[in-house]
């Protein structure tokens, strides 16, 4: 796919957001790095900036709003929540906070997990993206993973060009290093990534702050991923069902005997099937059944993401 170029002109922000809308993937400049944009709310857009980064786990993405006002529509703010958003937003800070019941926000963005990643960018070109999209925007930085984070539209273009759609050019960063990430969805704030703002300054605000610990279960960005585990027992690659089992079906028809089928893609799309993952994991966790068996999935792009997340799912549990 051609990727085409943009600059920070209302004219071409427009034309990024109606872009954004549309499911495709649009990278921008923050402050902190370039980020590769997708529709939060659209799990097919979110799948598709795992498949372009190659990302081999589906890690929690920092989804990315307007204003504060916009944020408080997908996560539960508290007093601290509060306090620090008013004096840290817009800027480099990333906060960890639950998930609302009502959350948009699809649930593959947040690697399944019950809180969501949110930030308010200071950039203007950012800002202007956010406003004319309406919705929030899932954004890892714009490069392919394990690569170093680009700073500027031609690290962008050097990464994904032919990746994605468009990449809006608003000049260097300032910052250049990724936003600082703290968890408040927890009594204790954890300090899941340092970054643009000193853990001296979060600390001033909102007073003692736990780092988080090299065997602790991460929730946010940048970290090795804990991700949501069903309540049943999980079974993969099933050629055969087993009495009580529902089955996530994927490409052709399940074995007989399941009794429930909920598709991860009946075509054997992977894209699509990544985009299901979460939701159909949730739909089928019910006490009805004696556990949840899965169809194979290729080992192969998205496939490797999703047989990571299955596998990390399934393991044995203390």
């Amino acid at each position: 796919m051609p990727t085409i170029d943009l600059t920070a002109e209302p004219d071409d922000i427009a034309e990024a957001a109606r872009l954004l809308r549309g499911g495709a993937l649009v990278a921008f400049p923050t402050e902190t790095v370039y980020g590769l944009g997708g529709d939060a709310t659209d799990a097919r857009a979110v799948a598709a900036i795992f498949a372009a980064k190659g990302r081999p786990r589906f890690n929690p993405l920092i989804s990315h709003l307007a204003d504060a006002d916009a944020a408080g529509e997908f996560a539960a703010f508290d007093e601290r929540a509060r306090d620090v958003a008013a004096r840290f937003w817009p800027g480099p800070l990333t906060l960890v906070l639950p998930r609302r019941r009502d959350c948009r926000i699809a649930l593959l963005a947040g690697a399944g997990l019950d809180t969501v990643a949110l930030r308010v960018p200071a950039h203007p070109a950012a800002h202007a993206l956010l406003a004319a999209c309406g919705r929030p925007i899932a954004a890892p930085s714009a490069n392919r993973s394990g690569r170093i984070s680009p700073t500027s539209a031609a690290h962008v273009r050097a990464e994904l060009g032919g990746r994605i759609a468009a990449i809006v050019d608003g000049g260097a960063c300032a910052i250049g290093l990724e936003s600082t990430v703290l968890d408040l969805s927890v009594k204790r704030p954890v300090l899941l990534r340092p970054g643009g703002i000193p853990l001296e300054a979060l600390t001033d605000a909102i007073g003692d702050i736990d780092l988080a610990g090299a065997g602790d279960a991460p929730r946010g960005p940048g970290m090795l991923a804990s991700h949501y585990a069903p309540s049943l027992p999980l079974r993969l690659a099933a050629t055969a069902s087993r009495e009580g089992e529902a089955v996530l079906a994927f490409g052709g028809a399940p074995p007989p005997g399941f009794a429930e089928t909920a598709w991860l893609s009946r075509s054997g799309d992977l894209a699509e099937a990544a985009a299901n993952l979460f939701a159909m994991l949730r739909a089928l966790d019910r006490p009805e059944f004696s556990g949840i068996a899965v169809m194979p999935i290729p080992e192969r792009g998205l496939g490797a993401a999703i047989n990571d997340r299955l596998r990390r799912a399934a393991a044995p549990r203390n």
